[in-house]
């Protein structure tokens, strides 16, 4: 054995090297009004270790599970890591999923208290009585005035009580301190549980050079809401290397976005796609600038390479094509140029800018047919996805049976396809893939050429049955205005791009198309919509 010194990687050494190191640099956040709140490093860490405090006084234990439901704010932040630090799980809830899907959370989590934004009080008006572990609601921010909720306390009152000081760490790093759920687009939402050292690995794998490249000189913002997969590990690497963290609170439009990006000169943010939609299509209406962003993190869903080049040429923003799951963490890969690549002709550079990326230290990945065998890493071959690493999920909260197959590999549900510099490539969902004469049509590939038609706002392919094809590929379309376009030009600007026989059958328009609870468009709804239509052929029989 080694002569080194017992350091558990937990993540309350995080907030702490934080406060000792980088206690004046700023975090700013918007509040609930709308308001920005200015504190530091040093604040932050002081204010979460009282709230750890009053937490304990109410009976909170290492181990319990404390929920929040709240936009990336400040006050959110202290509870991340006053939670975290006293060995307590903090269970990020995602206000976007259905009052349903909640409910059977915190339920099955069996959430002892609640910290909560003013804004999501009405879904305790509507549930409170269904959710049978919940004793203590605390109001993060925001007003409470004519909420009908028993037992509820606002921050400031919970906090201003005298509390014994609680210490942090001094347990074991493997001990649980997050938990997240999956979007339940398949059913309900499943549980993942995050240890200590997963988050500290997945923390050091974000800010290196190949993903992120985060330093004390950039300034932070997490735009993916902190519910959303602990948005990103962001919230870890931003303290960890000492860089100004600013939050935006819930005002996610585009011009609130350029707001707080300009005012903070804001060098860095992470978000899904249709956020980064709606700062463009901002900054191109009011001639608005990017004068401090260097680089911009896109996951959540494929980047439209016209998404990229309009960061780069207009707005001299390099983009990061980032993909992940919860169950990863969620980083899994970044698509970052390597010395091989950057010899390639600058058209072959773009087009890996694209790809989902090359993993990390903390992650490895393989594809395989469905007989198990790997397939081989030559940007053709295509195959399920599958993954392993230290910050992998190896089951679900409350689930018996292991996610893994008896090597330790993690099936994603990808289908994707690896090239000779490890750059993965996710051609679709195995849900989502049209099988179509025995053959496949990626969904995800014919998505990511319609978004770069200037009249589309958002697509979605799916799979629609037929007698003689088994499934053919339908296009939903949302448009920037009702008559930008039609269904033959749309049809017409994907000839000579995909295979003839790719080509979907037929072009539904709706006025908007559904999102998930993640902010990704939302597939399982979209078929539904199409069914109760009754999709049928506008382009003729395809050959």
């Amino acid at each position: 054995m080694g002569l080194m010194q017992d350091w558990p990687l937990t993540v309350d050494r995080i907030i702490d090297h934080a406060a000792r190191w980088h206690g004046d640099v700023a975090v700013v956040g918007r509040a609930w009004d709308g308001s920005i709140e200015r504190s530091s490093y040093a604040e932050v860490r002081a204010n979460a270790a009282r709230l750890s405090n009053a937490l304990a006084r109410r009976g909170v234990r290492p181990g319990d599970r404390v929920a929040t439901l709240g936009w990336n704010t400040r006050r959110h932040l202290e509870a991340w890591y006053a939670v975290m630090g006293m060995g307590a799980v903090c269970h990020t809830l995602n206000p976007r999923l259905f009052d349903g899907q909640l409910r059977f959370i915190i339920n099955e989590a069996a959430d002892t208290v609640l910290l909560v934004d003013g804004a999501f009080l009405p879904f305790l008006e509507r549930c409170r009585g269904d959710l049978a572990s919940l004793d203590t609601v605390i109001l993060l921010d925001g007003e409470a005035s004519g909420a009908d909720i028993p037992r509820l306390e606002a921050m400031d009152t919970f906090v201003a009580e005298p509390s014994d000081p609680v210490p942090w760490g001094r347990f074991d790093e493997r001990t649980a301190a997050a938990l997240c759920y999956t979007s339940g687009t398949t059913g309900n939402p499943k549980g993942v549980l995050y240890s200590h050292r997963s988050q500290f690995l997945h923390c050091l794998a974000v800010v290196s050079a190949d993903i992120f490249r985060l330093s004390a000189r950039d300034v932070v913002m997490p735009i993916v809401p902190m519910f959303h997969a602990n948005a990103w590990g962001l919230p870890f690497a931003a303290p960890a290397v000492g860089a100004k963290l600013v939050m935006p609170g819930g005002r996610l439009d585009g011009a609130s976005v350029h707001e707080l990006i300009e005012s903070e000169c804001v060098t860095f943010a992470a978000a899904v796609p249709t956020v980064w939609q709606m700062l463009l299509q901002h900054l191109r209406d009011t001639n608005g600038r990017l004068t401090s962003l260097e680089r911009v993190v896109i996951g959540g869903s494929a980047v439209p390479p016209a998404m990229i080049e309009a960061f780069r040429e207009e707005f001299g923003v390099d983009v990061i094509h980032a993909w992940g799951m919860t169950e990863m963490s969620p980083l899994g890969t970044a698509a970052r140029p390597t010395s091989l690549t950057a010899q390639l002709a600058l058209t072959e550079q773009a087009m890996l800018s694209t790809t989902q990326g090359r993993v990390s230290v903390v992650v490895d990945m393989k594809i395989t047919d469905d007989q198990g065998v790997e397939l081989p890493r030559d940007g053709v071959a295509c195959g399920r996805l599958l993954v392993r690493g230290a910050a992998v999920a190896a089951g679900y909260l409350g689930h018996d049976k292991t996610a893994l197959d008896e090597e330790g590999w993690f099936d994603t549900g990808d289908i994707a396809t690896i090239d000779r510099f490890g750059f993965m490539t996710i051609t679709d969902r195995a849900k989502d893939v049209v099988k179509s004469g025995g053959e496949w049509i990626s969904s995800i590939a014919i998505e990511t050429i319609v978004m770069g038609h200037p009249a589309v706002t958002a697509c979605a392919v799916i799979a629609v049955p037929h007698p003689k094809w088994d499934e053919r590929p339908v296009l939903v379309v949302q448009l920037t205005s009702p008559d930008a376009v039609d269904g033959d030009a749309l049809l017409g600007f994907l000839d000579g791009k995909i295979a003839r026989w790719w080509m979907p059958d037929q072009v539904i328009f709706l006025e908007a198309l559904p999102l998930g609870a993640t902010g990704k468009v939302d597939k399982k709804h979209i078929r539904t919509i199409v069914d109760a239509l009754g999709a049928g052929r506008m382009t003729g029989e395809t050959e």
